[in-house]
């Protein structure tokens, strides 16, 4: 509980962070199971965890490598899990919300 009141710090390499709503994100290094494909995006879910791969070296407000956590979902144009995506700040939050996750489990 006082991890969620706690203020968010800084991001780091290895810090997972979660994507704020359904997000359109590029995909850093193709992979296979996008072999093939003429995007070279895909769709992050609201809340997808994301772990911090590599921060950009100049400025704290550029974009930085992510990899997708979890995913079951095996549909495109939604990202698959493990692949690494590119993704600026203001399409992530740090950590959930302890009231919103309250609201959602009591609105299911």
């Amino acid at each position: 509980m006082l991890y969620s009141l706690a203020p968010t710090g800084p991001l780091r390499e290895g810090d997972t962070v979660f994507s704020n709503g359904e997000q359109r994100v590029r995909i850093s290094k193709l992979a296979d199971v996008t072999r093939g494909r003429n995007d070279e995006a895909c769709v992050l879910d609201p809340d997808s965890p994301l772990m911090i791969v590599q921060l950009s070296e100049t400025e704290a407000n550029d974009s930085f490598i992510a990899q997708v956590q979890g995913n079951p979902s095996h549909e495109w144009p939604f990202c698959p899990a493990l692949i690494e995506v590119v993704v600026k700040p203001f399409q992530v939050f740090q950590k959930p919300g302890l009231f919103s996750g309250i609201q959602s489990l009591l609105i299911r």
